[in-house]
């Protein structure tokens, strides 16, 4: 009996040990995968800023338009967690798509080399972004799951890990991609 009341204990311990360590693991990956996703923002918004360089003198006429984009690109270099970040890259993709179709309305601007090279830029950029929101939001949800379902959760509740938020950007996906003329895996 006493070799069976220990055992129980043993294995029950081995239980939380392992179900404790697999969600801290899988919380670590969601943060290093948030982490990814704004490496890639970061770089998409240093593209923004050479973009706005490049057409300042081209469009002395669209100053509001320029100053939106400038504007939406700085909230969100300085936006913190997954909402607010989601939220200030809806704002700045809507102030993209407007500079996006003012390019296109102007054949010069069209042409221009360094713009061009501006849209193949944000082609990849985008491709990247999409790449790291999706594997993000895979970490997440499997986070989420291991949280919610029995018997993990008993663990999480106890220990009291918190759910994570996915990044969704639909409302961005809506607004620019189709004025950038980018399509995104899925």
């Amino acid at each position: 009996m006493f070799f069976v009341l220990w055992g129980i204990v043993f294995v029950a311990g081995t239980w939380i040990i392992a179900t404790y360590n697999s969600l801290t693991a899988l919380r670590l990956r969601v943060h290093n995968a948030w982490h990814q996703i704004n490496v890639q923002l970061k770089r998409r918004n240093d593209s923004i800023a050479d973009l706005v360089k490049t057409l300042k003198g081209e469009i002395n006429f669209e100053q509001d338009t320029l100053h939106s984009l400038i504007e939406a690109r700085n909230t969100a270099m300085v936006a913190t967690g997954v909402k607010q970040a989601a939220e200030a890259q809806s704002r700045l993709g809507e102030s993209l798509g407007q500079v996006l179709a003012l390019i296109e309305n102007h054949p010069d601007l069209k042409s221009n080399k360094e713009v061009l090279d501006f849209q193949d830029e944000l082609s990849t950029r985008e491709t990247h972004i999409a790449i790291a929101r999706q594997y993000y939001n895979d970490l997440v949800a499997q986070y989420n799951t291991k949280q919610q379902a029995f018997p993990g959760n008993l663990i999480s509740g106890f220990f009291k890990f918190q759910p994570s938020e996915l990044f969704s950007t639909a409302r961005f996906e809506r607004t620019i991609l189709p004025k950038a003329n980018v399509s995104l895996p899925r």
